[in-house]
């Protein structure tokens, strides 16, 4: 191989793990900036303490919106699809949520607000979003949201949108083990 070729070969190589390097950094830069900036939507992921300071001269619209992860067979909506609120102000809301499955299964209910610059002025004291939820089959529950928006939230914001995504998180329901597949192996020679 010529010198010229070697070192081209070597450049190409450097440049593709660089560019894996730079790929695999990414997300976590992505989260840095944005909890930096506030631009994601991301709330917390832990309970604050109610505001003691409540600004009566403003109100600000709260959405609330529902989505299902497509593999989810759950309903979930809000009991109320807005509120008016004044910044400071403690309100609790609910969700309905029913499991539709013929088996119990687990949901998580990830949060996002918009504008997301809005995101780190809206405050959850108690969120269903902090914990999974278990439904038994055909179970369907209430799940409560306690929450004010921040008084400090720019003047130039009178509406907020809190989406909720609901996923299925519940765990494989049994493990491939040795004993298992010995079993599974009986059942499949007692078929033929």
């Amino acid at each position: 191989m010529e010198p010229q070729s070697k070192r081209s070969v070597i450049a190409l190589v450097f440049a593709a793990i660089a560019m894996f390097g730079f790929a695999f950094a990414l997300v976590p830069l992505y989260d840095v900036f944005c909890d930096i900036t506030g631009i994601n939507g991301k709330t917390a992921t832990t309970p604050t303490k109610a505001s003691d300071n409540i600004d009566r001269s403003r109100t600000v619209t709260v959405e609330f919106v529902a989505y299902i992860n497509p593999n989810v067979k759950w309903q979930f909506t809000p009991q109320v699809t807005q509120v008016d609120v004044h910044p400071g102000e403690t309100t609790i809301i609910k969700y309905d949520a029913k499991n539709l499955n013929s088996q119990a299964s687990i949901g998580q209910a990830v949060p996002s607000v918009s504008p997301g610059i809005a995101a780190k002025y809206f405050n959850k004291i108690e969120c269903f979003c902090f914990n999974h939820q278990p439904l038994a089959a055909g179970e369907q529950a209430e799940l409560p949201l306690v929450f004010y928006v921040d008084p400090n939230l720019p003047r130039d914001i009178k509406i907020l949108t809190l989406a909720y995504t609901l996923y299925d998180v519940t765990p494989d329901v049994q493990p491939i083990t040795q004993s298992n597949e010995q079993e599974n192996e009986v059942k499949d020679v007692e078929l033929l």
